[in-house]
């Protein structure tokens, strides 16, 4: 785990700017994250508590959230005990994954009282509890821990808090020479021991060293030598003392570095010199955690939110293939309407030689080249006109009824267009475009709106966030990334003058270059926006139109996001990640 006890070292040296701030506001924008809003040494900063199973950390961020129209009971129990509570201390317990965040809290009765927030990062087993620390009660934990999950330690409200297992293993920041020597000689475990592999001697020896750092000394006591050679268990003491003295007096390098041979990305801090690859060093811990965690976590969260739009949209989108399957059908049947008509007309022709009662007839087919005769099947119950005239009510049906099938198949292949630039627009989705998305499904009838009420009574904002690159240069290029961003960027925003691009006959987004003073170039990497945020995303040579606003008109009735247009012109481009991300982008 590459968030390990060095990492979190640094962090808490950092969050020390947060010592004596006060806690204005408690979030908690998903099941497993907390957001502490700040105000400290005059500035407002937000602190980030996650207890993701996946992607665990606390650091400062700087990135909006979602919060849930009705706030969890845990974030309730928060607001409660430390909302306008002083931080008094942040402490990192020994060099274990565990921080600890005192609280000065006045309670309801005007009282001064303390408590303290534990976050424990440990992989799935993350969490974060709320702690009485008079009594070393539980208050209550994000994630509850029941004896049937641990016979070790419970994490439920009212419970006695147990710290997690110790490990008893060295501080690394408190070993020197003869103690880091004894400890790399001490047996611990026969696999440990009996293995040649020194970075395994140092994690299992000392608390806090994750097997890169562990990795990365080595690496230094070889001096970039190969793998296989023998460690000098002096060398390796240099080593591990100039990265414990670093982390001693602070001097962080936080840093990202993705591997060259596998494009995999890690982060530490301190310089990852064992690792081949282009390295992005940061200010501060928060910053490089941000970075590397940041858009995962939020995919991660993302994927969470739409998994039930995307379960619905694609049970739609089926039901409407299938619709579509039984239409055509129908269609395929009422070619044979005029062999009804015919019928119908013979029967009149016949009527002279039919008897009510007759079950069939035979005649002449004079509709057919060689006339030859025909049986044509009766009703025993009608009269020989009533006979006829079933006939001509079932041609004059089946005719009719091509019309509307038609037409309810075009009704069809709309929606399912419809339903297919939805689960585009989900797949590039952040977490406001979610909620935006949800909001037009709950307009349009398809889904209910189960807190319309509370809905109503937030302030809804006057106009959508949306996406600004700046081309090459320097040209404004907006991005819708769900309907409705589209239908304000096109209907509202752009003027008449500005271009707009959109795939060729491909979901996508609407895309619109502002002024009409570009080159080819800003065209071209506007054209691979369009492309980039589109169905066709991993398609090379996307089919892109353009043509100016005011050849795009939205026809009335239509579904949100529909257009039609005019006078366009087609580009053929392949999307490219790599040049997408160098693009300075902004939220207006």
């Amino acid at each position: 785990m590459a968030l390990d006890g060095l990492v979190l070292h640094a962090i808490v040296h950092e969050l020390q700017t947060c010592v004596g701030g006060r806690i204005n506001k408690i979030h908690q924008p998903s099941e497993n994250d907390i957001i502490l809003q700040i105000r400290a040494q005059g500035q407002n900063v937000k602190l980030l508590l996650s207890a993701n199973p996946t992607y665990p950390r606390v650091q400062l961020t700087e990135g909006t959230s979602l919060n849930p129209l009705d706030a969890p009971m845990f974030c309730m129990l928060l607001r409660k005990h430390c909302e306008n509570g002083v931080i008094e201390a942040v402490e990192q317990i020994g060099m274990e994954r565990v921080i600890r965040l005192q609280i000065r809290h006045r309670d309801e009765l005007g009282d001064m009282s303390t408590k303290q927030i534990l976050v424990e990062i440990m992989g799935r087993h993350s969490n974060i509890i709320l702690l009485d620390p008079a009594t070393d009660t539980i208050l209550d934990g994000i994630h509850h821990v029941t004896p049937a999950i641990s016979s070790y330690r419970i994490v439920m409200p009212g419970s006695k808090y147990v710290s997690p297992p110790a490990q008893n293993k060295q501080n690394p920041l408190e070993a020197d020479e003869t103690a880091f020597r004894q400890a790399m000689d001490q047996t611990v475990g026969e696999e440990t021991a009996n293995s040649d592999k020194p970075e395994q001697r140092l994690v299992a020896a000392f608390s806090g060293l994750s097997p890169l750092i562990a990795k990365e000394i080595v690496y230094r006591s070889r001096q970039g030598g190969e793998s296989g050679q023998e460690v000098d268990l002096g060398a390796l003491w240099q080593a591990f003392d100039s990265v414990m003295t670093a982390a001693r007096e602070h001097r962080d390098e936080p840093v990202i570095i993705e591997q060259q041979s596998t494009d995999k990305l890690f982060f530490a801090m301190t310089p990852l010199t064992h690792i081949d690859g282009e390295s992005t060093t940061y200010m501060a811990p928060s910053a490089c955690i941000e970075a590397f965690y940041g858009d995962k976590a939020e995919r991660d969260t993302v994927k969470q939110r739409v998994a039930d739009l995307l379960r619905f949209l694609h049970n739609e989108s089926n039901k409407n293939v299938k619709k579509l399957e039984k239409l055509q059908e129908t269609v395929d049947d009422s070619k044979d309407a005029d062999k009804y008509r015919i019928l119908g007309e013979l029967l009149t022709a016949s009527l002279h030689a039919i008897k009510k009662g007759d079950r069939e007839i035979e005649t002449v087919n004079y509709y057919d080249e060689d006339q030859a005769l025909i049986r044509i099947p009766l009703d025993p119950l009608l009269s020989p006109s009533e006979n006829a005239q079933r006939y001509f009510k079932k041609y004059t049906k089946m005719k009719n009824s091509t019309a509307i099938v038609e037409e309810q198949i075009e009704q069809t292949h709309q929606e399912i267009t419809y339903l297919n630039s939805l689960l585009q627009q989900l797949s590039v989705a952040s977490l406001s475009d979610i909620e935006e998305i949800r909001d037009e499904l709950m307009e349009q009838g398809y889904i209910r709106d189960r807190n319309k009420k509370q809905r109503k009574m937030k302030k809804k904002k006057d106009k959508p966030a949306l996406a600004c690159y700046m081309s090459s240069e320097q040209i404004p290029i907006y991005v819708g990334k769900n309907n409705t961003q589209n239908e304000f960027l096109t209907n509202r925003l752009a003027a008449s003058s500005d271009t707009w691009l959109h795939t060729k006959d491909i979901p996508g987004s609407h895309v619109v270059i502002r002024g009409d003073s570009y080159s080819e170039t800003t065209l071209r990497e506007a054209a691979q926006l369009a492309a980039y945020f589109s169905q066709a995303k991993h398609s090379s040579q996307v089919p892109v139109d353009y043509t100016t606003i005011k050849h795009v008109h939205k026809p009335n009735g239509s579904k949100p996001g529909f257009v039609i247009y005019v006078n366009q012109k087609t580009l053929f481009v392949t999307p490219d990640e790599h040049e997408i991300k160098q693009m300075k982008v902004t939220i207006k």
